[in-house]
């Protein structure tokens, strides 16, 4: 492993919510783009499935390989990744809802409502992450997989 590789996670962090904006950013184009609540929900059940499973594999990798590491590393951190990893069960859960919805065939209106509680909650999650988290993220020396780490992205 390069130099350059060993103190990438912080441009790796920043780049998969980056990608995980636009993913939700396509499911509510899919939403807003149907000829009616089944057509939307069609649509937005294909959307939803990539979208929920990119998030939760990337929480799920952030639990599993980062944090432990970089509780490691850094024990001053550890109440930060608590709350971190609370929000993390938080999505979860609201992804749960707005996959039911989304199979349900709910109308629009509510699953709109879904994707922006989610919507929400992720921005303030990302960002609080990236205030408490990127410069340790700099120095962090982690011999593994970018995707075990941050997820399939």
């Amino acid at each position: 492993m390069d130099a350059a590789r060993l103190i990438a996670w912080d441009a790796e962090l920043r780049a998969a919510h980056t990608r995980l904006r636009a993913a939700l950013a396509a499911t509510r184009q899919a939403l807003d783009d149907g000829d009616g609540p089944a057509d939307a929900a069609s649509d937005l059940l294909l959307f939803c499935i990539g979208f929920c499973s990119a998030l939760d594999g990337h929480h799920r990798g952030e639990d599993r390989a980062l944090f432990p590491e970089l509780r490691r590393e850094h024990p001053e951190l550890g109440d930060t990744i608590d709350k971190l990893m609370q929000d993390h069960s938080m999505l979860s859960h609201l992804l749960g809802a707005l996959r039911t919805a989304a199979e349900r065939e709910e109308d629009t209106a509510t699953i709109g409502r879904h994707l922006e509680g989610i919507r929400a909650i992720m921005e303030s999650h990302f960002r609080f992450e990236e205030r408490e988290i990127l410069a340790p993220l700099r120095a962090l020396v982690l011999d593994r997989d970018v995707t075990e780490v941050l997820g399939p992205l």
